[in-house]
């Protein structure tokens, strides 16, 4: 089973559990029964008929404000209903990510905890694509660096803690293997490309107001402001070898996965 099947990561872990020819239920809020974080009717026990295996996945995000009490309701009820392992996609040094991994390995199953860095898919995929269109991206991460992570790196981890035994127990917290500020990562983006493009640090106020201003509602935008200039706020600017002693290979570097993406055209401007 793989909950938020859909997602940046989630996808990438059924195509690559396909791929390996295992059997994948996605659960997910146009699955069939659907899955939906926010409405907990759709939380039965009857989506995990048959899982021997459960990778989950918080949306928005797993540092969310109470997204533990949801994650551990989930869980018990994965647990009760016959899965035997539990994969929870967690985030580094987050207060609330930790309530989570402990609602998950309080459980009696099988479990691994993946808390990787911010993914590389935020800047193509993700909320970072739309300001890099633009020419500017703001955000509330002064000049803090981060190891950015390829989505496919933390997949790779994901798929191998559902089918392999040899990970059960172990909390792996993955990045790339070096660190980039924004302002690095940008004008990485800007030299792949051949844009003018920069990096506008700001504060957490002016983000959530910008995200109001955006469309977005304010109970929205300023739980997503806090966690992102907390995220980023330098408590996550090491690296790890996380990705090494689960696979066993280096991660991918960020520069590597801007050369491959930026002749698709995806950060032309708007």
């Amino acid at each position: 089973m793989v909950i938020g099947g859909t997602g940046r990561v989630g996808r990438r872990v059924t195509q690559k559990l396909d791929k390996r020819g295992v059997n994948v239920k996605v659960a997910s809020r146009s699955g069939v029964p659907p899955f939906d974080w926010e409405k907990p009717d759709t939380w039965n026990s009857g989506i995990f008929t048959g899982v021997k295996s459960a990778y989950i996945m918080f949306y928005p995000e797993v540092e969310w404000p109470g997204a533990s009490e949801s994650v551990g309701t989930v869980a018990r009820i994965a647990a009760d209903a016959g899965v035997q392992r539990l994969v929870l996609l967690s985030a580094r040094n987050q207060e609330e990510a930790v309530l989570c991994e402990d609602a998950v390995t309080s459980l009696p199953v099988e479990w691994t905890i993946v808390a990787p860095a911010s993914f590389n898919q935020n800047f193509d995929e993700g909320v970072f694509l739309e300001p890099l269109r633009q020419g500017v991206l703001a955000l509330p991460c002064g000049d803090n660096s981060d190891p950015f992570i390829d989505a496919n790196d933390i997949a790779d981890v994901v798929v191998a803690a559902l089918t392999e035994d040899r990970h059960v127990g172990q909390r792996y917290e993955l990045t790339g293997p070096r660190l980039w500020t924004f302002a690095e990562g940008v004008a990485e983006i800007a030299r792949a490309t051949g844009r003018e493009l920069r990096y506008q640090p700001i504060t957490r106020d002016e983000f959530a107001d910008a995200v109001v201003a955006d469309g977005a509602p304010r109970e929205f935008a300023d739980p997503l402001a806090t966690l992102i200039s907390e995220f980023f706020d330098g408590r996550n600017s090491s690296l790890t070898d996380g990705v090494e002693r689960a696979l066993g290979r280096k991660p991918r570097d960020f520069a590597d996965w801007v050369a491959e993406v930026a002749p698709t055209g995806v950060w032309k401007a708007a």
